[in-house]
């Protein structure tokens, strides 16, 4: 069981970038298309920081930008015919997209321009390693392995800055 969740992980990390997000999620189990949103909104947002670093400061800005399309685009789909199981995946990645959403405005509000800032820090970030084929949780100075073990297609609470600690 382990090795197919981390197995479609890899495979989803890698198919991201190849069609739109929408569709994209309708390719993957729920756990597997979670954990891959967290994981590329962390890329994501490392790169927004990179290209701050080399001097085009609305980088963050535009990412921003990008995750709001992306969260009505979501809201679409929800107002439109799924399946219960699609319903409650799609549910699941805009609480976290809202959160995801809400950390980047914070960031920009702060003009946090760089990914050393303890507002990013703190957050938990999802990152995938081709070299290691593994999925790592990093927040503050802190890694842990994920572990894959089995979490099905459930909701998540709402993440406010009360669960955020």
């Amino acid at each position: 069981m382990r090795a197919t969740v981390r197995d479609g992980m890899g495979a989803a990390v890698a198919a991201y970038e190849d069609k739109p997000r929408d569709q994209w999620l309708f390719d993957h189990p729920a756990q597997v298309a979670l954990c891959c949103t967290q994981i590329w909104w962390t890329a994501e947002v490392g790169m927004a920081f990179s290209r701050m670093k080399e001097g085009y400061e609305k980088a963050m800005k535009e990412y921003h930008k990008k995750q709001v399309a992306q969260l009505n685009t979501l809201v679409t789909m929800l107002l439109g015919q799924l399946s219960r199981g699609d319903r409650q995946k799609i549910m699941t990645v805009c609480t976290i997209d809202v959160h995801a959403r809400d950390v980047v405005a914070k960031m920009i509000a702060q003009k946090v321009d760089n990914g050393q800032a303890f507002v990013w820090l703190a957050q938990l970030r999802h990152r995938w390693s081709d070299e290691e084929r593994h999925c790592w949780a990093n927040i503050c100075d802190a890694q842990f392995l994920y572990c894959y073990e089995y979490l099905g297609n459930t909701p998540r609470l709402v993440i406010t800055p009360l669960t955020d600690r």
